[in-house]
């Protein structure tokens, strides 16, 4: 087992010109069981590293709790994260509108994600998504990696919000696509830019044109697309 709980040796048979055996790194997997109150909130399987990042972004995202000062602890033990809130669970919330007059610069949106595609994770086994939260000038507040796109930005805002950063004036870069609950996510941080190297679906456009969300797909080289609110990229 490697040092980093994240990564573990296996074995396996290589086959191309000859048969051998060879040994390499792979992505490791955690059932994360998420207990609010005393009460089993959900099971999550994530990649075992910013665990408390990912219950307090998760629970964020789901309307559970309003920031990280509704947390009264979050004790991790094993497989299990157990979170005593200091108030009770209310019914979730959907996403927030976005007021912010927060722009950002095409080159900042290409180095924001050119800077989660050098995951040396992913370059070792191409087995993780990435994504990351910037200031303008593409200045890194938190980059992560998970197996699933989603937890990878639950531990993203997770991050923010117990390090009380100012989302309003942030933007979200992400390998993964923006399908309606990511897109409902960054919503309900209330961070007006989100970028991804890939695709962006129907319902994830209506939901960011609702809330004043910039959504920006297929950040490559040679450009990007803009579906949403384009003003604020200069």
């Amino acid at each position: 087992m490697s040092k980093d709980r994240s990564l573990e040796w296996v074995e396996y048979t290589r086959l191309d010109a000859e048969v051998s055996k060879a040994r390499e790194r792979v992505v490791t997997e955690l059932g994360l069981s998420i207990i609010v109150n005393g009460k089993h909130f959900t099971t999550a399987m994530i990649t075992p590293m910013m665990e408390k990042e990912f219950v307090v972004g998760h629970l964020f995202g789901w309307g559970v709790i309003e920031s990280a000062a509704d947390i009264e602890s979050i004790t991790l033990r094993g497989d299990t994260a157990e979170v005593s809130l200091l108030k009770k669970k209310g019914k979730a919330k959907g996403p927030a509108e976005i007021g912010s007059d927060f722009s950002v610069s095409r080159e900042d949106i290409f180095k924001g994600v050119n800077a989660i595609l050098k995951s040396k994770i992913y370059a070792e086994t191409g087995g993780v998504h990435s994504a990351g939260l910037f200031r303008r000038g593409a200045e890194p507040v938190c980059i992560t990696e998970d197996i699933g796109r989603h937890s990878a930005l639950d531990k993203v805002i997770g991050y923010a919000l117990i390090n009380k950063f100012d989302l309003s004036h942030t933007f979200a870069t992400s390998t993964g696509r923006m399908v309606s609950d990511m897109v409902s996510k960054v919503c309900r941080a209330r961070i007006p830019v989100v970028a991804t190297k890939t695709a962006v679906t129907r319902l994830g456009i209506e939901i960011g044109q609702e809330c004043g969300l910039t959504i920006i797909g297929f950040v490559r080289d040679r450009g990007m697309k803009i579906y949403t609110n384009p003003q604020r990229v200069v």
